[in-house]
């Protein structure tokens, strides 16, 4: 069995799956670099180091999945953390000013089929390959999960006057956050009493293709707070909702 801890960051190729690899690394983890695209996953891995390897991983298709698991068993025998980093805002409409995206988006004009893409990837991807993992997480000594999920999901949040980014208005996106944050709690009370801790994180508005850049923060900055909730302490929480300067409510 590998002697270090392994984790798997889906969609780590780039932007904030790709930090949170790189900080997992300097912290002595083996980090698998889950990538729909192979080729980018191992210039992803080769850009790390030497502690990380690139797994083909799309969270859509279950052979893919059922593959990277068998994989993960045969090579390494262990996983310790997973990260359900990959999430898609739209599908791969990149039309027009970020603006203008928005407003394609609003409840009255998205598309079902736009609706149904980014469940797949972002709510049903996410079940599936927690699902695939779990017998693995089941036997590592302090199994975590950490979903990476965003302000945008809190319906406290949504309606709170006051939030700045009220104004970012979606059916498909915004939702598929709320039902991930749902589908984390569910994790985490199915698992409470085992050594597994489930908890959901946002990264704050940080600039990533998902806003064409246009976001505030630097993706060192928005890997922190997941970085921080896969090395939790035995003592730590499970089935919360976190960012950087704390609790945040669901």
């Amino acid at each position: 069995m590998h002697t270090k801890l392994v984790a798997l960051v889906t969609g780590a190729n780039k932007g904030i799956g790709l930090q949170i690899a790189k900080d997992l690394t300097t912290r002595g983890l083996t980090v698998l670099i889950g990538s729909r695209d192979l080729s980018r996953g191992e210039a992803a891995a080769r850009e790390v180091g030497a502690d990380a390897r690139a797994i083909q991983l799309d969270v859509t298709d279950g052979a893919s999945i059922a593959a990277a698991a068998s994989r993960i068993e045969r090579e390494l025998g262990r996983l310790d953390v997973l990260i359900n980093n990959a999430g898609v805002a739209s599908l791969g409409d990149d039309v027009g000013s970020f603006e203008e995206r928005i407003e394609r988006r609003l409840p009255s004009r998205v598309s079902i089929d736009e609706v149904r893409g980014v469940f797949e990837t972002n709510v049903f991807g996410v079940i599936a390959v927690t699902q695939a993992m779990l017998p693995l997480l089941r036997e590592a000594p302090d199994g975590r999960i950490v979903n990476v999920s965003s302000e945008v999901g809190s319906l406290a949040k949504q309606t709170d006057p006051s939030n700045p980014y009220r104004h970012i208005i979606s059916a498909s996106y915004s939702p598929s956050k709320t039902a991930l944050n749902a589908v984390t709690v569910a994790f985490a009370n199915e698992l409470a009493g085992t050594r597994i801790k489930v908890n959901a994180m946002c990264p704050g508005f940080t600039a990533t293709d998902l806003n064409q850049h246009r976001g505030t923060r630097s993706v060192a900055q928005g890997a922190r707070e997941a970085v921080r909730l896969a090395l939790l302490g035995e003592d730590g929480p499970t089935a919360s909702f976190s960012n950087e300067a704390g609790p945040l409510p669901w």
